[in-house]
């Protein structure tokens, strides 16, 4: 036995929850902490918590049953208390010790503990290979409502649990659903009836299997594929169906699959149904995966940036930095300084009255990736060109010139570090009269910018 099993096993005894309760009447009937104990027999030896699915291995011992089988995926093939050998089919649901801690809970439902709920069955390869098969079958014949219902199932079976979702995977379910897709999706696409739910469903359920295979991204990178996931992006009846279509787009151009990524990049339509969904986001999760799309389509070479810059995607990426979160800012900061390696982009963020005010906000407070982004993409609108002294105005207006300051005081490296030196560098032959701080003027670093 190791020497942190034995620790382990010493502290099993002291595992306690700690949960809201109620104070007497006499103390007011405000929440306090209550610590209510809980048995030995009901912790699972790998996670030290209450046990909410045990399983019982061959050697005796019981386990939760997440924990168990998180053990075994990571390649232990041993009980992790008796070091015997364990396998995923040795596991069995301990039934008895289930409903004890069920009743236990039920009895301390006073004092906030909560009832551990009683666990679906997990399912079996042959389930498994069932509900994939049913994909197929349904998709071969044609049949769209029935592919759609096939896999809504195998989406609904691997969200249950880790274990279902290895084993719908294991069974080749993103195989069986890529293809699936490629089926249905036909010549032309199609975003209304039966077809484009199960277009909708099929997308949905491969968001469970990720990350897709060379295979798979194949069938979704195929033309007739990419045209109707454009469509659904585009006016998809149903918002979950357009947040799939997102999702999905965002998995194939971020997975270093150059061929899918030029696929992609020529589907027709495409590019205007991401930019739509910048300019008029449907959710903030469908926003994000365009702005992840779009950032590796603008960086794959100037013909695309030039291409996004035309469709207005870097006046989009602006207004949506005005009150953007954390996330939603880095990617559209990201997009937005790609976007500035076309001139059609520069020209667009220096006729756009909020682009410089925008950037020089973002330089702070988010995270040091949108300081680099921002860096960059101010650097790039402040270089040498026609329109580049409005642009060092109207940075020097708003700041730039103390917030990089700060920013080099503070530390950066890299090409950032260049890139605020080069721009401190530029906007001081252009201060004139406007009134600017001293590097080592501490006491004017601490006003408000």
């Amino acid at each position: 036995m190791s020497r942190a099993t034995r620790v382990a096993g010493r502290l099993m005894p002291e595992i306690s929850l700690l949960r809201r309760g109620r104070k007497s009447a006499a103390r007011g009937g405000d929440d306090a902490e209550v610590e209510v104990s809980v048995p030995a027999n009901f912790v699972c030896p790998i996670s030290l918590e209450m046990m909410r699915d045990p399983v019982t291995a061959p050697t005796g011992i019981t386990y939760d049953r997440e924990s168990v089988e998180g053990w075994l995926a990571r390649g232990h093939d041993t009980c992790p208390v008796t070091g015997r050998p364990v396998r995923l089919a040795d596991l069995v649901p301990n039934h008895a010790t289930r409903r004890m801690i069920q009743d236990w809970c039920v009895a301390n439902r006073a004092r906030g503990v909560e009832r551990v709920p009683t666990p679906r069955v997990p399912v079996g390869e042959d389930d498994a290979e069932e509900v994939v098969a049913g994909v197929s079958a349904a998709a071969r014949r044609g049949d769209a409502a029935a592919c759609g219902a096939a896999a809504a199932t195998a989406r609904a079976l691997g969200r249950e649990s880790e274990r279902n979702r290895r084993c719908l995977a294991g069974a080749g379910a993103a195989h069986a659903l890529s293809s699936a897709f490629g089926l249905l999706a036909g010549e032309e696409p199609i975003v209304e009836g039966a077809v484009a739910g199960a277009l909708g469903e099929i997308l949905a359920a491969l968001t469970v299997f990720f990350p897709l295979d060379e295979e798979c991204r194949s069938c979704i990178a195929s033309p007739p594929s990419l045209k109707s996931l454009a469509s659904l992006l585009s006016h998809g009846g149903e918002l979950a169906a357009r947040v799939s279509a997102a999702v999905v787009l965002r998995e194939l151009a971020s997975s270093g699959d150059r061929h899918a990524l030029e696929a992609i990049a020529r589907a027709h339509g495409m590019c205007d149904a991401l930019v739509g969904l910048v300019t008029s986001p449907v959710s903030s999760q469908a926003t994000k995966a365009a702005l992840v799309t779009a950032y590796y389509l603008v960086s794959s070479g100037d013909r695309a940036a030039a291409r996004f810059a035309e469709l207005g995607v870097v006046p989009a990426a602006v207004e949506l930095l005005v009150d953007a979160d954390k996330g939603t800012s880095e990617k559209a900061l990201a997009v937005l300084d790609a976007a500035l390696c076309a001139d059609a982009g520069v020209e667009s963020a220096r006729a756009h009255a909020l682009t410089v005010p925008v950037l020089v906000k973002k330089m702070f407070r988010v995270s040091d990736m949108a300081t680099d982004f921002a860096v960059s993409a101010l650097w790039r609108l402040c270089r040498a060109g026609a329109g580049a002294a409005p642009c060092r105005a109207e940075a020097l207006r708003v700041g730039a010139f103390q917030k990089l300051l700060l920013l080099l005081q503070v530390g950066c490296a890299g090409v950032t570090k260049e890139r605020a030196s080069e721009l401190l560098k530029m906007l001081n032959g252009s201060r004139g009269s406007v009134e600017c701080i001293e590097t080592v003027d501490f006491k004017g670093l601490k006003r408000p910018f």
